[in-house]
């Protein structure tokens, strides 16, 4: 899916939507960020050195589980909120020019809770791992973007 399918799929909008194309390929969710150095969390992190903040990274693999839970989300109208962040690993910088692939799946489920892992790349290197979590909750409870 594009960026403009993936709107209908998340509350996310400008400039905290980060994906810019995502598919879900078996039981993973593929989805990439060309980083352009003209994001706002690059320009001032650093200055002559700029580099993707880790939360950033973060940020990424969160939306790119929420494909994997896309159904469960628009089929009953609830949203995604992160409720975990868990042996969160930063193995290699992402920098302006880089295009990370994020590749997430779906752990566990329990009730309205879904636990996940997922990784970043940038080519065959591996930039981010992380154990996730998070809670659908009705769609009102969230902003709704504009929909």
């Amino acid at each position: 899916m594009n960026r403009e399918e993936i709107k209908g799929l998340l509350p996310h909008r400008e400039p905290m939507l980060l994906l810019d194309d995502a598919e879900v390929v078996g039981d993973e969710a593929v989805g990439h960020v060309t980083v352009t150095g003209d994001e706002f969390f690059v320009r001032g992190h650093f200055p002559g050195d700029p580099v993707v903040p880790g939360v950033i990274l973060c940020e990424m693999l969160a939306q790119n589980c929420c494909v994997l839970l896309g159904e469960a989300m628009s089929g009953e109208g609830r949203a995604p909120l992160y409720t975990s962040l868990d042996k969160v690993r930063f193995r290699h910088p992402v920098r302006p020019g880089d295009t990370v692939e994020l590749r997430c799946r779906i752990t566990r489920e329990h009730g309205a809770f879904h636990f996940a892992h997922g990784e970043a790349l940038v080519g065959d290197v591996p930039c981010c791992s992380a154990d996730m979590s998070f809670a659908l909750v009705p769609a009102d409870g969230v902003a709704d973007g504009g929909r």
